[in-house]
């Protein structure tokens, strides 16, 4: 068995989403950094009838800067200069009594002012920064691609970078948990609400740390210590956004797999 298909053979069924699909976006050039942390340190996170999601006993922050790119309304073309931007956010791992797995933001940091502000009137976490990308060099293999973010008012910010290994493949149990996420929970107006994607399974590769000097973690108010136990890259996927829907109260069906 390859790489390629030992990944699919891990990565659940992405989900169906219920018509009309609301946003479609491109992720590219996507950096993932993970911190093993205890699960009761991510608890108080959770909204309401959600609880940590955990992986070897153990809850997980992560710290992910990509380029966010053609950002549409429904099944549209990308949005013009809104539509692409750059995106740093720091997140934990969620899961509903009936099993559906999400993540929750505890930050976002976007560099375009209308989108931190339209995300903020939803109550979606966004913080407006400076937010600058280190560009690849293609024809060396030891080219780091990462992010540099410094928010406007609050001063806390971040800079990392990896150097993908272009032909190491990360096809095991925890890259396929942190990243086969499929929404995100979150709250509006005192309700725990669950917002549905779908896409195809990143296409993953291990990653060695160039470099890390993070505030965003600290900030959201997770500690951690010592570099991040995982360590990823993907050129990016496309993915598509369904309806909200109320977090399922426990015994109630899924209908399905999520």
């Amino acid at each position: 068995m390859d790489h390629r298909s030992k990944a699919a053979s891990l990565w659940p069924d992405p989900p169906e989403l219920r018509p009309p699909a609301i946003m479609d976006q491109r992720w590219a050039e996507a950096v993932f950094l993970h911190w093993r942390i205890p699960g009761d340190a991510a608890a108080p996170f959770m909204p309401p009838g959600v609880q940590p999601d955990l992986f070897d006993g153990s809850s997980w922050v992560g710290l992910i800067g990509f380029r966010m790119e053609d950002a549409g309304i429904g099944r549209g073309p990308g949005i013009p200069y809104l539509g692409s931007f750059n995106e740093v956010n720091v997140r934990l791992y969620s899961r509903e009594p009936d099993g559906t797995k999400g993540v929750v933001f505890l930050s976002l940091d976007a560099d375009r002012l209308p989108v931190v502000l339209a995300a903020r009137a939803a109550e979606i976490p966004y913080v407006w920064s400076r937010i600058r990308r280190t560009q690849a060099l293609p024809d060396s293999p030891d080219s780091a691609i990462g992010y540099t973010v410094r928010r406007l008012r609050q001063g806390a910010g971040s800079s990392f970078a990896v150097v993908p290994q272009r032909e190491a493949a990360a096809d095991d149990p925890l890259s396929v948990f942190l990243t086969a996420r499929f929404g995100m929970h979150g709250t509006f107006r005192g309700r725990s609400i669950y917002i549905p994607n779908t896409h195809r399974p990143w296409p993953l590769r291990a990653a060695r740390l160039h470099h890390l000097k993070d505030g965003l973690v600290a900030a959201a108010g997770i500690s951690v210590s010592g570099p991040p136990e995982s360590v990823l890259y993907s050129p990016g996927v496309r993915t598509q956004f369904g309806r909200p829907r109320p977090v399922r109260s426990p015994g109630r069906s899924a209908g399905g797999k999520a």
